[in-house]
C-alpha cells in the first residue's frame, strides 16, 4: 500500500481545499486525506488531465480533485470541451465507456475495472435484441445507466432528467423502455404514451421505502423529502419533490429548505451539504458500493501508470454514439426555466 506524508507543506497548500469539505470531513481525518489530494493535483498538471467526478463520490474527491463534477452523462458532455489528454472517470464502469464513446481520441482511465453498477449489469445486449423480436417495430429508449453495448441495441438515449421528453420526441403509441422499470414507472406516469418496461433496478434507490420516508417526516416538524426517480413509486408519491440528480440540487439551491432528506446515494447528500450548509441533510446512508470502490488511493495509482485504461470496440461505439447523439438533439430543444446546478470543482 502507498502512503505518503501530511507535511506543513502539504498541509499549508491544501488548506483552501479542507475549507470546502470541513462541514462534513471532520478535521481529525483531513491527514490522512490530504497527502493524496496533494499528490493527485500535482500529477495532474504533470499528465495533462482531468479528474471526472460523479455525484456519488465521497466528498474528498467530488470536492478536492476532481476538475468537473455531475450527473453521468453532464460528464463526459463536459469531458468533450477539454485539453486534456487523459481523463480520469472517478465513477463508474459505464461512464468511463461514455466518456470514451464521446472522446475516442482521449486516454480514459478507471481506477477501479471491478466499479460496475446494479441497473447496468441487469441487461445485455442480447437481452434488447430479444425485446425487439418480442415488440417488432417498438423503439427502444435506453437510459444512459447501461453499457455501451445496450446503448448499441437502441433507438436513442435519455436520462432521468430528459426521459419524458425523449420518450414523448418520438411521436409514437408506445416504447420499450430499458433497464430501469422504477423510472420506466414514473415516466408512463408523465405521459399518454405505452411504456413497455424492463425489470432492472438501481440496488441503492430500491432500498428506500414509503414507511421509511414517513417515518423520518413524523421526526421532523419540518423537512422537505426530495426522491430520484430511480426509487420505487410508493417512495415518489411519499416524496415531496421527484426529480433528476442536477434537479434535486437546484431544489435545494431554489427553496433553501431548512431540512432536507435526499432520497439517493448517501455521498450526494454530503456533496450538496458541503455547498449549501446553511440546510440540515438528513442523512439514511445508502451508499452504492460500486461506487465508492473509487478511492484518492486509486486515483492517484491510475494517474501514476496511466492505467487501467477503458477501450470500446469501434463499431459498437459508433452505434452507442447515434444513440446518445439523438438524444442530445432532443435535450437542445428544450426551454430549461433555470441554469444547470454547478457545485464547486477543485480546478487547482
Amino acid at each position: 500500500m502507498n502512503s505518503l506524508a501530511y507535511t506543513p507543506k502539504v498541509a499549508e497548500n491544501t488548506a483552501h481545499l479542507y475549507e470546502r469539505v470541513k462541514d462534513v470531513i471532520p478535521s481529525v481525518e483531513w491527514p490522512s486525506h490530504a497527502p493524496w489530494v496533494h499528490a493527485i493535483n500535482e500529477l495532474k498538471r504533470e499528465r495533462n488531465a482531468v479528474i471526472l467526478a460523479h455525484n456519488y463520490q465521497t466528498p474528498e474527491i467530488f470536492h478536492c480533485v476532481a476538475d468537473i463534477v455531475g450527473d453521468s452523462l453532464a460528464l463526459a458532455r463536459q469531458a468533450e470541451n477539454t485539453d486534456a489528454e487523459v481523463i480520469v472517470m472517478a465513477g463508474v464502469h459505464f461512464m468511463a465507456e461514455t466518456t470514451k464513446i464521446l472522446c475516442p481520441e482521449k486516454t480514459v482511465l478507471m481506477p477501479d475495472m471491478l466499479a460496475g453498477c446494479s441497473l447496468a449489469e441487469s441487461i445485455t445486449a442480447e437481452d434488447v435484441r430479444g425485446m425487439r423480436k418480442k415488440y417488432p417495430g417498438v423503439p427502444v429508449v435506453t437510459y444512459v445507466n447501461t453499457s455501451a453495448a445496450v446503448k448499441a441495441e437502441s433507438d436513442i438515449c435519455c436520462t432521468s432528467g430528459n426521459a419524458v421528453a425523449v420518450v414523448n420526441s418520438l411521436g409514437v403509441d408506445r416504447v420499450i423502455f430499458i433497464p430501469d422499470e422504477y423510472l420506466g414507472f414514473y415516466v408512463a406516469g408523465q405521459t399518454d404514451v405505452e411504456i413497455i418496461t424492463w425489470a432492472g433496478h438501481c440496488e441503492v434507490h430500491e432500498r428506500f421505502t414509503a414507511d421509511e420516508l414517513e417515518s423520518y417526516r413524523s421526526q421532523y416538524d419540518e423537512i422537505d423529502i426530495i426522491a430520484h426517480p430511480e426509487c420505487p413509486p410508493d417512495v415518489l408519491a411519499a416524496a415531496d419533490f421527484v426529480g433528476s440528480t442536477a434537479q434535486m440540487i437546484r431544489y435545494v439551491g431554489e427553496n433553501n429548505p431548512a431540512r432536507v432528506f435526499m432520497v439517493t446515494e448517501c455521498s450526494m447528500s454530503d456533496n450538496v451539504a458541503a455547498q449549501y450548509p446553511e440546510t440540515e441533510f438528513i442523512r439514511p446512508c445508502n451508499f452504492c458500493p460500486h461506487m465508492k470502490r473509487i478511492s484518492l488511493e486509486g486515483i492517484y495509482n491510475a494517474l501514476t501508470s496511466i492505467s487501467p485504461t477503458v477501450e470500446v470496440d469501434a463499431e459498437i461505439s459508433k452505434r452507442a454514439r447515434g444513440a446518445v447523439e439523438r438524444m442530445l438533439r432532443v435535450s437542445e430543444k428544450q426551454a430549461y426555466a433555470a441554469p444547470q446546478p454547478e457545485l464547486q470543482s477543485a480546478v487547482v
